[in-house]
């Protein structure tokens, strides 16, 4: 199974990144759950949810950071007219 591309979660609303967040933070604990009690089967799920969580985060935090310096420019912009 290839990893999930970062262009596929560029592709997703806001609201999409944060259900997709929550729901692979659950299927980590749920997978560590499985290992405590030695069920688990599929041990390369384990990097495949890590690697997915770290994309979507990362897009999350850009963009919060792109509307933070778009809320920063516009304020400037407001003082620099006055």
């Amino acid at each position: 199974m290839p990893f999930p591309k970062i262009a596929e979660v560029r592709e997703l609303s806001d609201e999409e990144i944060a259900n997709e967040i929550a729901k692979v933070k659950r299927e980590l604990f749920d997978l560590r759950i499985l290992k405590a009690t030695g069920r688990i089967e599929k041990t390369h799920l384990f990097k495949h949810n890590r690697h997915r969580l770290a994309q979507l985060l990362t897009i999350e935090k850009e963009r919060e950071l792109a509307k933070n310096a778009e809320a920063s420019t516009t304020v400037s912009t407001v003082e620099n007219t006055q």
